[in-house]
Order: structure tokens, then C-alpha cells, then sequence
């Protein structure tokens, strides 16, 4: 069981990481959101905004990047989930930035 100050010494790591990465993800017109962190377990969920939701490449983006970065530099995280927040309609999602765009087809 970890201390208040080893858990907060955790989660201040842990949004210190995110913050490091957002603007990768905002030059190409998305965002990088912490949804919940569990520091016990070493649970994260992560959430891609914007241009992502219509991003042919955003779960790659999910796998080889963020996953691999908090793996590689906090080594207390043990699995890393995550998506993309769909809510933004299409044509906005596109116009916000220069990723692989794909059409979704309902």
C-alpha cells in the first residue's frame, strides 16, 4: 500500500508526462486528456480530442506513443487504456489538423 505522499508523488509524475506530450498531439490539431489514473495498480486511461477522432494513425498514436512513453519512463504503470472521444463531428474534426483523415461510414 503506498503513502498519500508516494501516491501524489505519482500522480504529480504521471500529469507532469501528459503535459510533456500534449503538444506533439495539439500541433496536429488533437489533445491529449488523463480520463483516471489508478497509481496502486498502475492503471492509466487516456483519452485523444480533436483532429484524432477522424485520424487514420490514432490508435497507433495510443499504442506506440503514449502507452510506450509512460511505460518507458514511470515504470509503476502497468497497463495503459484509452480512446478517442468521437463527439466531434467529422468535417470539424478534419479541419482542425493535418492528420490521415478517414471517413466513417454509418
Amino acid at each position: 500500500m503506498l503513502s498519500d505522499e508516494d501516491r501524489g508523488s505519482r500522480l504529480a509524475a504521471l500529469n507532469s508526462l501528459i503535459e510533456m506530450m500534449r503538444p506533439a498531439v495539439q500541433a496536429d490539431g488533437g489533445d491529449l486528456a488523463l480520463v483516471s489514473a489508478d497509481v496502486e495498480s498502475g492503471e492509466v486511461e487516456v483519452m485523444l480530442q480533436g483532429s484524432c477522432s477522424s485520424c487514420a494513425i490514432s490508435a497507433t498514436t495510443l499504442q506506440a506513443g503514449v502507452e510506450r512513453i509512460l511505460r518507458d519512463r514511470l515504470p509503476w504503470v502497468t497497463e495503459v487504456t484509452g480512446g478517442v472521444d468521437e463527439s466531434a463531428d467529422l468535417a470539424e474534426s478534419a479541419a482542425l489538423g493535418r492528420g490521415g483523415y478517414v471517413p466513417r461510414y454509418y
